[in-house]
């Protein structure tokens, strides 16, 4: 089992400069989630949704051990700023959600005593803690259908305002107006204005600009000299 995980994890750090502390939690927890709901962890991405409350290391933790991917349309993101997740059986209409328990930081410690370091004794503990004790969980049901969420394939139209086209049945319609959501008004940015735009916010992708005043400088292979650790 340990050497399984093992496998696992070295997946997950392959996105990444090493593996962290949250890739370990998001293995975890998807394995844990195909325990509870009595799935192959090998084989959930044919009828598991996994609904992500963060993006990040963790997301990818997820990911690699449900096989389900933002790009198969059965991981999605809803940025709670949690390292948790909702895991779906679309089959049996069953859901589970996961969360690192409140001891899980100082259980990793004493479960990798001989680990001086806090960062690297929850990389080591995570690992180790066992599952009942690492995570809490409980049945949940979504407030948004299965169906709604991935929507009808091949299913497409147009806003009559920016004229864009919609696809995965995203439209909004108003009386007997068809519009996206940007111009329902629940979009994520607005058009920047003469104002505000300035002729270095359109300089080409090859001109790098000189780095801030202060600001670290970049070591061998263009890694940063001192690079943050994420928990």
């Amino acid at each position: 089992m340990m050497d399984d995980l093992q496998e696992y994890l070295a997946q997950s750090a392959t996105g990444h400069k090493n593996l962290c502390p949250r890739q370990v939690l998001g293995v975890r927890m998807g394995r844990y989630a195909a325990r509870l709901l009595g799935f192959d962890p090998k084989q959930v991405e044919k009828r598991l949704l996994v609904i992500v409350e963060t993006d990040g290391c963790f997301a990818t933790g997820v990911s690699t051990a449900t096989r389900c991917t933002i790009g198969s349309r059965n991981l999605r993101i809803e940025d709670l700023g949690k390292a948790a997740a909702t895991f779906t059986d679309t089959k049996l209409r069953r859901s589970v959600r996961i969360a690192p328990s409140a001891e899980s930081r100082s259980l990793a410690e004493r479960y990798a005593p001989e680990v001086p370091d806090r960062w690297e004794a929850m990389l080591e503990g995570y690992q180790r803690i066992p599952d009942e004790l690492l995570f809490s969980w409980q049945p949940v049901e979504l407030l948004t259908s299965i169906e709604a969420i991935f929507s009808k394939p091949g299913v497409r139209t147009a806003c009559q305002v920016c004229g864009e086209e919609i696809i995965n049945e995203r439209e909004v319609v108003r009386g007997e107006q068809v519009l996206c959501r940007s111009c329902a008004g629940f979009s994520y940015y607005s058009p920047a204005t003469a104002q505000t735009l300035s002729v270095v916010d359109l300089q080409p992708a090859h001109q790098v600009a000189e780095p801030l005043h202060g600001a670290s400088t970049p070591g061998k292979n263009g890694n940063p000299a001192t690079p943050g650790r994420s928990s």
